[in-house]
C-alpha cells in the first residue's frame, strides 16, 4: 500500500464533511438498514472493474471512445424488464452508430442500477405554501410533494440495492444471453423512431451490418462468436451516499485491494468535490474508475490538486473529467482547463456532459433543454481538444427508451408547448430515443475525423 493510501479505510471519510447528505431522522434505522447491505453481495465484481478501466485507458489515448448514459434519477416504478430493455436498446443503438459509422470501439457505460440518488441545492422547498424536505431520489425519500412523503427513509437504500441487483440481473441476461449479439441489430429499433429519419437511418446501418456480417459467413470467418453474440456492459452512478457507499466496498480477495462494488465506476459531482471532503476522501482509496464532474464554478488549482489525491500514481483510466458548462459557456472554460490539466501531464479522459450546462425553464414551467445547444456543446467540445491537440473521450448523456417530451427540437422538433405531452421525469429532462440516435449520427462524423 501506497503512503498516501496508509491512512485510508472505507470508513476514514466520516472524519470529514460530507454535503448533500440526507437528514436521515433514526441514527438506529439508518444504522441498521447499512448493516443488512454489507452483509448482501456486491452488485459487480473486481475483474470486471478492471476490465473498464483498461477500457477507459485506451480512450484516453483515443483508441476507444467511452459512451455514458440513463436515466437522471432513477425510478424504484420503473425497475422493469421492459423499462431496462428500452433504454439498453437506445443505447445498444446508439453504440452500433458510433462503432460502425466512427469506426472505433465503443464503451457502454449506463447510469444504470444505482442511480437513485441526487444532489439538491437545498434541504427544503415551499410547495403550495408549504415548506417540506427537497426530493433527493427514490433511495431517500418519495417525489410526491407532502411533507410524509419526503422524510428520509433508511430502510429505500435496502430497496435500492435489491433494484439494482435486479438491474444488474437483466443487464447481464440480455447483454450475454444473446439479445445484443450484432445480427440482432435490427431488432432494437424502437417501434416510435422507426419511422423517423433517424430511425430509417439506423435501419440502411443495420442493414449494412448485416450484409458484412453475412459476407463474413460466405468466406468462411466464424461469426458465432462472443464478440458479435455478446456486448460488454458496465454500470455507473454518482457516488453521493457514502453510506451506502460505504456498505458495498469490499476487499478483493485476490489482491488485496478496496473496491465500491455498487458500480463499475463512481463519479464524484459539482457539488460534492471539495478537496478536505468526504467524498474525496472515500473514493481516493477505491480502485474503481472515478469521475469528476466539473462545471463553470471551478477553480483550476483545485482541480489539479484533487486529481492528484485521487490519481497519484497518474494511473491511465483511472479518472475521467466530466465536463459540464453549456453551449454559451464551453468556451470560456474548456481550453483553459485543458491546456493546464495537459500541461501538468495528467492522464485523464476527457468526455463531455451537454446535459446540464443547457437546462433552462419553459413558460409552461417545465424544467427542459434544447437538442441544438446539447449538439452545440458537444460540437464545440470536439473542435476546443482538436485544437488543444488533446482526446475527446466520450459523451455522458441522460436518455431514456420512452417515447418523452422533455428536451425540446430534434428531428421532431418537439416546442416549449409541446412538452407537457408526455413529460415523464421527476427530476432532470431526458433525452429520447429519436433525439438520441440523431446526436449519435452527428458524434459518429466527429470521431471518425
Amino acid at each position: 500500500m501506497s503512503d498516501t493510501l496508509s491512512s485510508w479505510t472505507k470508513t476514514s471519510w466520516r472524519n470529514f464533511t460530507a454535503l448533500q447528505q440526507p437528514n436521515w431522522p433514526d441514527q438506529t434505522d439508518y444504522d441498521n438498514a447499512l448493516e443488512t447491505i454489507s452483509k448482501l453481495p456486491p452488485l459487480v465484481f473486481a475483474g470486471e472493474i478492471r476490465d473498464l478501466k483498461a477500457l477507459l485507458a485506451k480512450a484516453s489515448s483515443g483508441e476507444a471512445f467511452l459512451l455514458q448514459g440513463g436515466d437522471c434519477s432513477e425510478d424504484f416504478e420503473r425497475c422493469t424488464a421492459p423499462d431496462i430493455r428500452e433504454l439498453l436498446k437506445v443505447i445498444l443503438q446508439m453504440a452500433a452508430i458510433l462503432m460502425y459509422a466512427g469506426e472505433k470501439p465503443i464503451i457502454m457505460l449506463g447510469r444504470m442500477a444505482g442511480q437513485y440518488a441526487k444532489p439538491r441545492s437545498s434541504d427544503t422547498e415551499i410547495v403550495n405554501g408549504v415548506e417540506i424536505p427537497s426530493y433527493r431520489g427514490d433511495m431517500v425519500n418519495d417525489p410526491e410533494p407532502v411533507k410524509e412523503a419526503r422524510i428520509p427513509d433508511p430502510q429505500r437504500m435496502v430497496k435500492g440495492y435489491h433494484l439494482a441487483t435486479a438491474t444488474m440481473n437483466i443487464l447481464r441476461a440480455f447483454t450475454r444471453g444473446g439479445y445484443a449479439a450484432m445480427h440482432r441489430v435490427h431488432a432494437w429499433n424502437n417501434e416510435f423512431v422507426k419511422k423517423s429519419p433517424r430511425g430509417q437511418s439506423y435501419e440502411k446501418l443495420a442493414r449494412q451490418i448485416g450484409k458484412a456480417l453475412e459476407f463474413m459467413d460466405i468466406i468462411g470467418i466464424d461469426t458465432d462468436i462472443p464478440q458479435l453474440k455478446q456486448a460488454s456492459f458496465f454500470t455507473s452512478h454518482e457516488a453521493l451516499l457514502l453510506g451506502y457507499e460505504e456498505a458495498l466496498t469490499r476487499q478483493d480477495s485476490t489482491t488485496g485491494d478496496w473496491y465500491d462494488c455498487s458500480a463499475h465506476m463512481l463519479w464524484i459531482g459539482d457539488r460534492t468535490r471539495q478537496l478536505d471532503g468526504a467524498h474525496i476522501e472515500f473514493l481516493r482509496g477505491v480502485l474503481n474508475p472515478i469521475g469528476l464532474k466539473i462545471g463553470p464554478s471551478h477553480d483550476i488549482d483545485e482541480i489539479k490538486k484533487i486529481i492528484t489525491r485521487l490519481n497519484p500514481e497518474n494511473e491511465p483510466g483511472r479518472l475521467t473529467l466530466i465536463t459540464r458548462f453549456g453551449a454559451k459557456k464551453i468556451h470560456n472554460y474548456l481550453p483553459h482547463l485543458v491546456r493546464e490539466i495537459k500541461k501538468e501531464g495528467f492522464s485523464v479522459v476527457w468526455i463531455c456532459d451537454p446535459m446540464h450546462g443547457n437546462t433552462y425553464t419553459a413558460e409552461t414551467g417545465h424544467k427542459t433543454r434544447n437538442f441544438n445547444e446539447i449538439l452545440q456543446e458537444i460540437l464545440s467540445f470536439f473542435e476546443i481538444h482538436w485544437d488543444e491537440d488533446t482526446v475527446p473521450g466520450g459523451i455522458h448523456f441522460e436518455l431514456t427508451g420512452e417515447n418523452v417530451t422533455e428536451c425540446t427540437g430534434g428531428d421532431r422538433k418537439i416546442r416549449d408547448s409541446e412538452l407537457k405531452l408526455n413529460y415523464q421525469t421527476n427530476c432532470d429532462p431526458r433525452l429520447n430515443a429519436d433525439q438520441s440516435l440523431a446526436l449519435a449520427f452527428q458524434i459518429a462524423e466527429l470521431i471518425a475525423k
